[in-house]
């Protein structure tokens, strides 16, 4: 699915971006990669390339390359080894066109639309003060949340709007680790096809929901 698979390659690439300007930290897109010439937070890349055959030289010359450095290699087809990096894990990108009813989608996941939701939602979530508010009033970006009675959070995810034609998700979390209920209520919140990437245990509950993977990725890493 190589269409999907560059879709979804700058979907999260935009994502990266959205985050990283959050924390003051512009970043600069090209058809080759998007990339920040500063270290990016945690769990978020320093570059992600957009298209198969990008150079390494090339590539790790718009970043910091020093240790902590990291890079999303979106078709997997980079050799950074010689520069001193390893692979910290490989995943797979998914997509899910828009036309499949949702399977048991259960209690609605309801958008977080304030400050304090946001903080409560980070601390479930576990990513504290990486998400910051600027986030809320970006309108490419929705965050949703699944709630209690009592309004406690119990999951939730991120989700990328006005990224081509398709929306992007990612940071799908549930209390007590089983997620396959937030994945199936996902796409009732979504009329676009979604794309987004999963890895290892975190994969199957997208496949159950009615995700296909659309081809493997790796992030590289320098100790």
């Amino acid at each position: 699915m190589p269409g999907e698979r560059v879709a979804a390659a700058r979907n999260n690439a935009e994502w990266c971006d959205v985050v990283c300007a959050s924390h003051g930290l512009p970043g600069r897109t090209d058809l080759d990669a998007w990339s920040v010439p500063r270290r990016s937070p945690p769990w978020y890349p320093d570059a992600v390339t957009l298209r198969p055959g990008v150079p390494a030289d090339a590539l790790l010359a718009r970043i910091d390359p020093g240790p902590g450095a990291s890079v999303k290699d979106s078709f997997a087809d980079l050799d950074l080894r010689p520069y001193g990096f390893r692979v910290l894990f490989t995943a797979d990108w998914i997509h899910r066109p828009a036309a499949q009813p949702a399977a048991h989608p259960g209690p609605p996941l309801t958008p977080v639309g304030t400050p304090d939701r946001l903080a409560a939602w980070a601390a479930v979530h576990g990513g504290g003060e990486l998400f910051r508010p600027a986030l809320l009033a970006d309108p490419r970006v929705t965050v949703l949340a699944r709630y209690t009675g009592d309004g406690a959070v119990t999951g939730g995810a991120v989700l990328l709007h006005r990224s081509g034609a398709v929306t992007g998700i990612s940071n799908v979390f549930a209390v007590g680790g089983d997620t396959t209920p937030i994945w199936a209520g996902i796409p009732t919140a979504v009329g676009s096809p979604l794309v987004g990437y999963e890895s290892g245990e975190d994969l199957a509950p997208a496949l159950r929901a009615g995700f296909t993977t659309a081809g493997p990725l790796r992030v590289w890493v320098r100790d």
